[in-house]
């Protein structure tokens, strides 16, 4: 009887290597599927902003660092070190431009987040024609600012302007809103309410839909008014929301320029003859076209930048302050 020897093993050297190669590589494939997936998917947003966000504020920090004036044959980025920001402190069109907009922003801002939060609470409400109502807010925030601009511009005219008819009906005469300060800062915050109430009116709104209904009727079975039920429900569920708009609104307000450049009739970046109501934009706009002073512009921007992120940072201590005492 022939006794059948068993097969030899076969060696890991002896196997054929394509096997194992296709399920290293399939290994390898499901590993990438679940941790690089994700971050493909959210590099096109990383190249957008590293193109148009990053690689602009690092080149403008370097020319703020630079000398490069047109009017200066050679001056291409001359290093200079911190000149352009110690001329920057003693520049007092730089201040103006600040108070300008520090003013036009709490003039503004006051009362259309006030405002907001009250059509908020009011669009809260059952109604008829609540969605239309609510579509209908958000229409001056979809309009152009330039078609904005122009129309108010109209509307705040010295001599044939809407507001100053109407003023003169009442016998208040007429103002020149365009050559004032104080004048000029009411009427660019007027735009600015009118723009962007009904916007922040609709974030509100959203916050609000988190809210029970049962505050309300409670509220309601208490015998409590409209105002009662505005200050002691809405406004403190609004807390997180109106310092996220507060920050929203002073980010924009420091960037501010079409509305001003467009009310002033002439168009100019100055802001009227004694620069009444021009902004940090409107400067940096200024110093770069009209006089050709690339660096000292960068400067002024980047001034802007840390404005924004001291105002930013304000807002976060005074948030997380009002949290931890909540």
């Amino acid at each position: 009887m022939a006794v059948i020897a068993p097969p030899s093993p076969v060696l890991p050297e002896q196997r054929d290597p394509a096997p194992v190669k296709v399920e290293r590589w399939s290994q390898l494939r499901r590993k990438f599927d679940v941790r690089g997936t994700p971050y493909l998917y959210i590099a096109p947003f990383f190249v957008v902003f590293a193109a148009f966000g990053l690689f602009p504020l690092l080149y403008t920090g370097w020319m703020a660092i630079t000398q490069w004036n047109r009017d200066i044959p050679g001056s291409e980025h001359t290093f200079v070190g911190l000149g352009n920001f110690v001329r920057l402190l003693h520049d007092d069109y730089f201040w103006n431009a600040l108070r300008n907009t520090a003013a036009i922003g709490v003039l503004g801002t006051v009362p259309q987040l006030l405002l907001a939060m009250w059509i908020a609470h009011l669009l809260h409400r059952r109604m008829r024609g609540r969605t239309l109502l609510r579509m209908g807010v958000l229409l001056p925030n979809i309009t152009s600012v330039a078609a904005v601009g122009v129309i108010f511009a109209q509307l705040f005219g010295r001599d044939l302007g809407l507001i100053n008819w109407v003023l003169s009906l009442v016998g208040l005469g007429k103002v020149d809103w365009q050559a004032g300060t104080w004048q000029s800062w009411v009427a660019l915050a007027v735009i600015l309410t009118w723009r962007w109430t009904g916007y922040n009116a609709l974030i509100y709104l959203a916050a609000l839909q988190a809210v029970s209904d049962d505050l309300y009727e409670a509220a309601d079975l208490d015998g409590a008014g409209q105002f009662r039920k505005f200050r002691t429900i809405t406004v403190p569920a609004l807390r997180p929301t109106i310092i996220f708009s507060v920050i929203m609104s002073t980010i924009g307000t420091i960037q501010l320029f079409t509305e001003p450049l467009l009310f002033n009739p002439g168009m100019s970046p100055t802001g009227g003859d004694s620069r009444q109501f021009q902004t940090l934009a409107m400067y940096v706009y200024e110093q770069f076209w009209t006089h050709g002073k690339y660096s000292y512009a960068a400067t002024v921007s980047w001034a802007m930048f840390m404005i924004i992120v001291l105002a930013v940072g304000a807002n976060y201590l005074l948030s997380r302050r009002i949290r931890s005492s909540t």
